[in-house]
């Protein structure tokens, strides 16, 4: 099974060990709310969004893998648990790999289109804003820190 299969699949299973495994020891993640986080700090992420989630649902498509890199478009259902709200998030992830793991991950969504789900009317009305986005930054980085204390 290629990395991306083997990523995915694991993630359909809710299983962040597994994911972990298929990050380069000096890996690189990016997205509109954790813009920067290093291999450690990613798999603090997926730990603690699996593990804060118990209604998680995705699917995925891998659409391009070769030895360089790859493309998965995916979409993911779940309750924002600070609201209780559902959320239907739609995200487009580019991949380089390095020794046969994934070296950078760069996933691509809408912030604003995520914020109302979320947050409902002040997400309608704000979350374009980078008040709100650094809000909501500023809060996964904290558990995002808290996640990899746990783990030491």
């Amino acid at each position: 099974m290629s990395v991306l299969q083997t990523f995915y699949t694991a993630f359909a299973q809710r299983d962040w060990a597994i994911m972990g495994v298929c990050y380069h020891p000096e890996a690189r993640f990016s997205d509109p709310v954790f813009p920067d986080l290093d291999a450690e700090g990613v798999k603090a992420m997926w730990k603690m969004l699996l593990s804060g989630s118990s209604d998680l649902c995705i699917s995925f498509t891998v659409v391009k893998e070769d030895e360089k890199g790859g493309k998965v478009e995916w979409e993911a259902f779940y309750t924002f648990s600070k609201t209780g709200r559902k959320v239907h998030n739609v995200i487009t992830s580019t991949f380089t790999f390095k020794d046969g793991l994934i070296f950078s991950q760069k996933d691509h969504f809408s912030f604003w289109g995520w914020s109302r789900q979320a947050l409902g009317l002040s997400g309608t009305l704000l979350g374009w804003t980078p008040m709100v986005r650094d809000k909501i930054r500023n809060a996964a980085a904290a558990g995002v820190l808290k996640a990899m204390m746990k783990h030491e």
